[in-house]
């Protein structure tokens, strides 16, 4: 896996129990499997499928977040990304770093009218 994004989540970006919000860790992760996806495609893509998403443990205002991401498959005109996320909790000392979610994407090529395109030779 290669790293792709690295973030720290504010206060703005917490839910009712006051741990950053699922859907603001989804758009981060969907943005870092993307980044794959572009470079594999040679250019633009667009997700159209979230194949399997986990929240393994919450995400805290401070945290450092980081992404990794991988092409996991290829077809004709589509490519599959798993993400992998981290977060260190070193900001009250513990120092600590544990994997909070993993998910699987598909994304497809497009070309500049929107529609579907072959991928590239590798």
């Amino acid at each position: 896996m290669q790293p792709v994004l690295r973030v720290i989540p504010m206060p703005a970006d917490t839910n009712a129990n006051g741990t950053i919000f699922g859907g603001w860790v989804m758009a981060q992760v969907d943005l870092a499997g993307s980044v794959p996806a572009f470079e594999r495609a040679k250019g633009p893509v667009v997700t159209i499928a979230v194949n399997s998403f986990l929240f393994k443990e919450p995400v805290f205002v401070g945290d450092l977040v980081s992404f990794y991401g991988k092409v996991v498959k290829t077809g004709r005109t589509s490519i599959t990304v798993e993400v992998e996320v981290f977060a260190q909790r070193g900001r009250s000392g513990q120092n600590e770093t544990v994997k909070v979610t993993e998910a699987t994407l598909t994304y497809v090529a497009i070309d500049a009218h929107h529609k579907p395109r072959e991928l590239p030779a590798f």
